[in-house]
């Protein structure tokens, strides 16, 4: 079979390493959203998965189809050449990506697939629990769903707003 032709049936969302991080995580009492289009200036990407709140993106790669410095290995052939550029292409969409993320304050996780999941859920839910602590915009972001208190100083006539967290 063509080579090409297997490119549609591979899941691009929802991988077998994917799932079982984000039920690591979902144990653990995180919520959070997957497959969100977070990057601004490139609205048909999107992360794997997305704490809004704390503004942490983790994005899980799978060792062949991006490259894993321990594990990905091209065998020789007539389609070498078109692999190592497919693949290129891929390692630096995902370091622009993840550019284009920092530059816009979130602060992103990647993850491979050969990594202990135990370890990852772990360090992924301390940073969730450590940024939730600077972060104002409570869990989805505070300004997007509109959570907020007005209150009023006996003393003081201005009215100002506090965020719930």
């Amino acid at each position: 079979m063509d080579t090409h032709a297997l490119f549609p049936r591979r899941a691009t969302a929802d991988t077998r390493p994917e799932v079982r991080l984000r039920s690591l995580l979902h144990r653990r009492g995180l919520r959070f959203r997957i497959h969100a289009h977070v990057v601004p200036s490139a609205p048909r990407r999107s992360v794997d998965i997305v704490f809004p709140g704390p503004r942490l993106a983790v994005a899980v790669h799978g060792c062949f189809w991006h490259g894993c410095p321990k594990h990905a290995r091209l065998t020789n052939g007539d389609t070498r050449g078109w692999w190592e550029d497919k693949l290129r292409r891929n390692r630096e969409r995902d370091l622009e990506t993840k550019r284009l993320l920092e530059a816009d304050g979130w602060e992103v996780v990647e993850v491979w697939e050969c990594d202990d999941p135990l370890r990852v859920s772990d360090e992924i839910e301390d940073l969730v629990r450590a940024r939730r602590g600077f972060s104002n915009r409570g869990w989805f972001g505070g300004e997007e769903l509109g959570v907020f208190l007005s209150c009023q100083s006996e003393t003081d006539s201005e009215a100002f707003a506090v965020g719930l967290t």
